[in-house]
């Protein structure tokens, strides 16, 4: 149960700023986008865009798949029931 919990305040955490939920309506829109096109649609710096997708990503909430130099992130096909149904929301 305790891991449960964790999980859950892992996930909420990582959804719990408007930069983070802006990416993810950005990228429910989108499918896919690397960091310097979602930087600009949030107009965020990159290197900020780059810490928010950081924490989407290790809260398994965001993909991400390099392809040559670049980046791409989308969102996780399998995310935490907590973050589907904020997507979902969004």
């Amino acid at each position: 149960m305790n891991s449960i919990m964790k999980n859950l305040e892992r996930v909420l955490k990582a959804l719990a700023n408007k930069r983070r939920l802006a990416i993810l309506q950005y990228l429910k829109k989108v499918k896919s986008a690397t960091v310097g096109d979602i930087a600009a649609h949030i107009k965020v710096s990159f290197t900020a865009t780059s810490k928010h997708l950081g924490k989407l990503a290790a809260a398994d909430v965001l993909e991400r798949e390099q392809q040559r130099l670049e980046i791409w992130y989308s969102l996780a096909e399998h995310p935490h029931p907590a973050a589907r149904n904020i997507i979902n929301f969004l």
